[in-house]
C-alpha cells in the first residue's frame, strides 16, 4: 500500500512539473519617462555629463513561468534606439561639439542590439550577463555587459546598467572646447535605467 501511494504521488508531481508552461511577451518603450541615460566623461578642465531621457524605439522579449509572471526564465531579444540629439549637456557648446564628434549629422543614432543572456536570480531582481552590438557614430563592436532587471508590480520591466568605452573605439575623435584649451578624455562611460511596457497581444 505503501509503494502504491508513493508511486501515485510521484505520478502526480510528474504530471505537475509537465504541466508547467512558459510565457513569451514582447516588451516595448513607449513612455519616455521610463527613459534615463547619462554619459560621463573627463576633461583637461572638469568632468562633464550628457543626458537623454526619450528614446527612438526598443523592444524586447521575455521569457516568464505561466504559473508566475513574476518569475523570469529568459530574456530572448533587446533592442534600443537613442537619437544622439537627445543627448543634452550644461551648454549649447558642449552639445554641438558632441555631435560633431559623434558624426550626428550622418550617424544620427546610438543602438544596441542583443546577441546572448544568462539570467540569474539577485536580491530585488535578475542579473543578466549579456553579449550585444553596439552601434556609435556608424561603427559596430560586440561588448559585454552586466544588467539588472527588475519585474516591477505593475508587469513593466526595468533594466539598469552601465558600461564603460573608449570614444576611439568607435573612431570618435575626443571633442575639445575653447579652441582647443579643454580637451576630454577617451574614456566615456554610461549609465541606463530603461523601462519595457509589456504589449497586448493580438
Amino acid at each position: 500500500m505503501k509503494k502504491y501511494l508513493e508511486g501515485i504521488t510521484l505520478i502526480l508531481m510528474m504530471i505537475g512539473i509537465s504541466s508547467i508552461g512558459y510565457a513569451q511577451a514582447t516588451y516595448k518603450i513607449q513612455d519616455n519617462n521610463g527613459v534615463a541615460m547619462k554619459l560621463k566623461g573627463t576633461s583637461s578642465l572638469h568632468d562633464w555629463e550628457m543626458n537623454a531621457h526619450r528614446a527612438k524605439e526598443g523592444e524586447a522579449q521575455f521569457i516568464f513561468n505561466e504559473l508566475n509572471e513574476s518569475e523570469l526564465t529568459s530574456m530572448k531579444s533587446l533592442t534600443f534606439t537613442l537619437e544622439v540629439y537627445a543627448l543634452k549637456g550644461e551648454s549649447k557648446g558642449l552639445d554641438n561639439n558632441a555631435y560633431k564628434a559623434l558624426r550626428a549629422d550622418k550617424n544620427k543614432y546610438i543602438s544596441y542590439k542583443l546577441t546572448s543572456a544568462t539570467e540569474s536570480a539577485e536580491k530585488g531582481g535578475y542579473l543578466v550577463k549579456t553579449k550585444g552590438k553596439l552601434t556609435i557614430a556608424g561603427v559596430t563592436n560586440d561588448i559585454a555587459m552586466d544588467i539588472h532587471l527588475v519585474v516591477n508590480k505593475n508587469k513593466t520591466v526595468t533594466l539598469k546598467g552601465s558600461y564603460q568605452l573608449k570614444m576611439s573605439d568607435y573612431k570618435v575623435e575626443p571633442p575639445s572646447f575653447m579652441m582647443g584649451m579643454m580637451t576630454t578624455g577617451d574614456i566615456i562611460k554610461i549609465n541606463f535605467e530603461v523601462t519595457y511596457i509589456k504589449q497586448n497581444e493580438g
